[in-house]
């Protein structure tokens, strides 16, 4: 009887052993998958990123509190944006030679952007919120010096939290001597500690601003229904507010729901606590396709900016307006020039001058 018992009690641990290092094999596939998409996310999201710091830098003359957030929210992404290429190499070789520092600051460079990215928005949400539903009592809340405290008062909370983040990560191999990053923490850390420091970040730093945003959108929406809304229609453009509210939750919910609802369950697994080998095959298999979502929003947060800010939206039509008004005036002139003889007198090419400098500055009103 004792034989048999010990017997059943071997089969079963060979049993959960055999099962466990099954499940550990699961998401071999995320490292062809992070290479395509984050090279992909680097080209799209260096382009999208350089136009808007050169709108924001040259162009854009009129700052308000929202344009106060889009300036940091592009900031966070543009750094984001320049430390792919290190994942990049490092996905392609499995290896990671630039040092433990590098590794750290890479990963601490990804919950910055991740997190202030969703704080940000959060803020242009409620910066929205009070100007439609409160917009007399919020003039003297919404002012860039109270918008400034804000992105400052994000700025730390985030680095904060995230360089802690990072500092935790391990990157030593367990199967060979050279240095690996990007691998996430080892089980005795998930054990530990991480866990629940997942939890509480994902309440502070996804749920509760989150729940914001949806609060936010409601209650304009609501406020639009409203007659004595209505009857301020001059001042308000209800299908643009209706389209930024649209841009705004599909590109949150798109970008950040997957990856922070799936990383409680991920943490949940490596701590231990759920200990079914169906259910870590899942969510080891969700996680780099939630990630990769999650990485492009700095691809996604230049559309926010065009959609959000009117200013925006006038700065672009000018410039494409000046450039097509260019581009006809230089179709015509070379088109006077082919028509014209060899003897043109100087006479007429200075009245041809002075016609497209007029028309060239009657362009740039």
């Amino acid at each position: 009887m004792k034989n048999n018992t010990l017997q059943i009690y071997n089969t079963s641990i060979l049993d959960i052993t055999q099962n466990y290092m099954n499940c550990n094999k699961s998401d071999n596939f995320k490292y062809p998958l992070y290479s395509s998409v984050f090279s992909l996310v680097f080209v799209v999201g260096l382009i999208f990123n350089m136009v808007a710091i050169y709108i924001f830098s040259c162009t854009l003359k009129q700052r308000n509190e929202t344009t106060t957030y889009m300036i940091n929210l592009v900031v966070s992404d543009s750094l984001f944006v320049l430390s792919l290429p290190f994942r990049i190499f490092y996905f392609i070789n499995r290896v990671w030679p630039f040092g433990r520092e590098l590794c750290k600051i890479s990963a601490a460079l990804f919950y910055t952007n991740m997190y202030s990215s969703i704080f940000f928005l959060t803020c242009i949400s409620f910066d929205r919120f009070l100007a439609i539903v409160h917009p007399f009592r919020s003039q003297t809340i919404r002012t860039k010096r109270n918008a400034k405290l804000a992105c400052s008062a994000v700025w730390i909370i985030v680095i904060t939290a995230s360089i802690a983040s990072a500092f935790y990560l391990d990157t030593t191999s367990p199967n060979s001597s050279s240095q690996y990053c990007f691998e996430n923490y080892s089980n005795k850390q998930w054990k530990s500690e991480l866990s629940k420091v997942v939890v509480f970040i994902c309440t502070v730093g996804f749920i509760i601003p989150f729940m914001l945003n949806v609060f936010c959108s409601v209650m304009v929406l609501r406020t639009l229904r409203k007659p004595q809304t209505i009857s301020r229609g001059g001042s308000l453009n209800k299908a643009k507010i209706l389209r930024m509210i649209t841009v705004h939750l599909l590109s949150f919910c798109f970008c950040f729901i997957p990856y922070n609802v799936n990383l409680i369950f991920y943490a949940l697994v490596r701590a231990g606590v759920l200990k079914e080998c169906y259910i870590e095959n899942v969510v080891r298999t969700i996680y780099p396709i939630a990630l990769c979502l999650a990485v492009t929003n700095c691809c996604f947060d230049p559309v926010i900016y065009y959609f959000t800010s009117e200013t925006i939206q006038s700065s672009i039509k000018h410039k494409s307006t000046v450039w097509h008004n260019g581009a006809k005036l230089f179709n015509r002139l070379q088109a006077d020039s082919s028509q014209s003889s060899p003897t043109t007198t100087p006479k007429s090419m200075t009245e041809r001058t002075l016609r497209a400098n007029k028309l060239n500055n009657e362009s740039m009103v």
